[in-house]
């Protein structure tokens, strides 16, 4: 035998709207699935409660079933009817009942309505900011400064002129949702969608805020100092949370989304974690050694050449590199060595240098002729 409805939700056969639903949120409460993950007997209770919460809450329903009992609405016959197999009000009430709309919502408007979906969320908002090459190995705090939608000073975001409050919006009866119900093969079908004319809001504001037109916001110049990780790289997004645009009338912020450009340096380039420069050298100090200062982003450092260092040989200052960003330590400094050879020479340099190669029975042009020159001559 069925349980009685009015019994289920604890009140009598002459209990009014408002206490039918403040017996259902209370035993909702009790014995919603989510409040009971272990307990499958409360969720079929749960189903059951949802089931005559439906029916009562609904006044053509009620009379039905007052006269009638289940019969009336579905229950009995000859065959299970979309309703008994689905605990009552078709699979759109179940899934309202669960997930927080229909007639199956504890804290929601009767009547098989979804409650309002309140003020939409702001935007997020994208800026893209120059820094240094320093500032992304180093780290930093910059100062973006950009143009966004922020609380409305003079209605506290409420969009309603001073004195004034918003109305419930005719269109959806203030849930913020408009349903639809259609006959299809497998019976009655409910789909639901925010109210057009609210917003989804729920709520129609008849005299607005002279500030912010209703919005509950304003654009206005908003300055925020981020902080730079150490590490980043060229092509980085930051992320913070909450930044963005205020949302309309109360809505959440959105986020704000800080796209970085590093600069390149004039002397350092970036390959993963290691820093790389170009040391230029004479032939005669790659030859007989020397001693030069290198300016790195830490400061100048000493440089000892041995005699006799080649063309691209590479000194390597470990843990002098960029900090890393998902790790511990940093990477290496590489000075890689370009030997520069003269273009120009004097008299007397070519001299020292033609001596040089004939100690070492080296052929070498005349100064100011090439070798090809020479022997293209000797055959004109």
């Amino acid at each position: 035998m069925a349980a009685d409805y009015y019994a289920l939700l604890g009140v009598s056969r002459s209990a009014s709207a408002d206490e039918i639903k403040k017996a259902y949120r209370k035993r909702a409460r009790e014995l919603h699935p989510d409040a009971n993950p272990d307990n499958p007997e409360a969720a079929e209770q749960f189903k059951e409660l949802s089931r005559a919460y439906t029916v009562l809450s609904d006044d053509q329903q009620r009379a039905r079933y007052d006269q009638f009992g289940e019969a009336g609405v579905g229950g009995a016959g000859g065959g299970p009817s979309m309703d008994d197999m689905f605990g009552g009000g078709g699979l759109g009430d179940i899934f309202d009942a669960f997930f927080g709309g229909g007639g199956g919502n504890p804290f929601g408007g009767g009547g098989g309505r979804r409650g309002p979906s309140g003020p939409p969320r702001g935007q997020d908002m994208e800026v893209t900011v120059a820094i240094m090459f320093e500032q992304s190995v180093f780290g930093d705090q910059i100062p973006i400064e950009l143009k966004l939608p922020q609380t409305c000073d003079d209605c506290e975001g409420a969009g309603t002129g001073e004195g004034t409050k918003p109305v419930s919006c005719s269109e959806c009866s203030g849930t913020g949702q408009v349903r639809r119900v259609r006959q299809s093969v497998l019976g009655q079908m409910i789909s639901t969608s925010p109210c057009t004319r609210c917003g989804g809001i729920g709520e129609i504001i008849t005299t607005p805020c002279p500030s912010c037109r209703g919005e509950g916001r304003v654009t206005v110049d908003k300055t925020y100092h981020v902080d730079i990780p150490a590490g980043v790289v060229d092509g980085s997004t930051l992320r913070l949370t909450r930044r963005g645009a205020v949302g309309p009338r109360g809505g959440a912020p959105g986020d704000l989304y800080v796209h970085l450009r590093v600069r390149p340096h004039d002397r350092y380039r970036r390959e993963d974690d290691d820093l790389v420069t170009e040391v230029p050298i004479s032939i005669a100090q790659a030859a007989l050694g020397t001693k030069v200062v290198l300016t790195t982003l830490d400061g100048d450092e000493d440089l000892v050449v041995p005699a006799g260092t080649q063309p691209s040989h590479q000194f390597v200052l470990r843990g002098r590199g960029v900090p890393r960003l998902h790790g511990r330590g940093r990477g290496d400094l590489r000075a890689i060595v370009q030997v520069e050879v003269p273009t120009k020479l004097s008299h007397d340099e070519a001299d020292l240098l033609r001596t040089f190669a004939e100690h070492r029975g080296e052929e070498v042009g005349e100064h100011g002729t090439s070798l090809f020159s020479k022997i293209k001559s000797a055959f004109s």
